[in-house]
């Protein structure tokens, strides 16, 4: 019987192939079947239509609106705007969550460090009570009388330790803290 190199080739090919695909290990296809809230963008001044059309379809979602008076040069209106411009918050399943792109006004997820971004129960639970709740009812209280810190209490949280940046004749400008941001409280 003739010696045939190609033939021993290919089974030492095929062994190491066999070999390679027996240590890889199996990723699963699915990460999670549980729902989440995600952030979904959408075109803009469309949020209340996308929540609208989203719970229409049987998709859980969230778009959190706040009353605010607009004037226009003939009249002064109550408007119900958006709280998160161009966002809304959708409850769905990872595996559902192309589902939302059947609606027109729909445009992408919001991403954090290539994954999409989620929000806890409790950080729309917050939401709603801090919507809810009076926002002339903010309380500044100065901790220290020689210095410029404050608490600021009633925004829906827990008081917030400040300082007092500047202030005007109609409003307070409050550095947070902890969050890192200046606040302008109207008096």
């Amino acid at each position: 019987m003739p010696f045939n190199f190609q033939t021993i080739q290919t089974k030492e090919l095929s062994l190491e192939i066999k070999k390679k695909i027996t240590q890889t290990k199996s990723r699963p296809i699915l990460k999670s079947t549980g729902k989440h809230w995600f952030v979904l963008y959408c075109k803009p001044n469309s949020e209340k239509k996308t929540a609208e059309r989203l719970n229409a379809m049987g998709i859980k979602c969230y778009c959190p609106t706040q009353v605010q008076m607009r004037q226009w040069s003939d009249r002064k209106k109550k408007v119900q705007v958006p709280v998160l411009p161009s966002m809304v918050l959708v409850y769905v399943a990872e595996i559902n969550r192309q589902r939302v792109f059947e609606t027109p006004t729909a445009v992408r997820y919001l991403y954090w460090l290539k994954k999409p971004a989620t929000v806890t129960e409790q950080e729309i639970k917050q939401l709603q009570s801090a919507l809810r709740s009076n926002y002339k009812a903010i309380e500044i209280e100065k901790i220290h009388s020689k210095t410029s810190k404050v608490k600021l209490k009633g925004l829906g949280t827990e008081p917030q330790n400040g300082h007092l940046k500047y202030s005007s004749k109609t409003h307070d400008y409050i550095e947070l803290e902890q969050l890192g941001v200046v606040v302008k409280v109207k008096r």
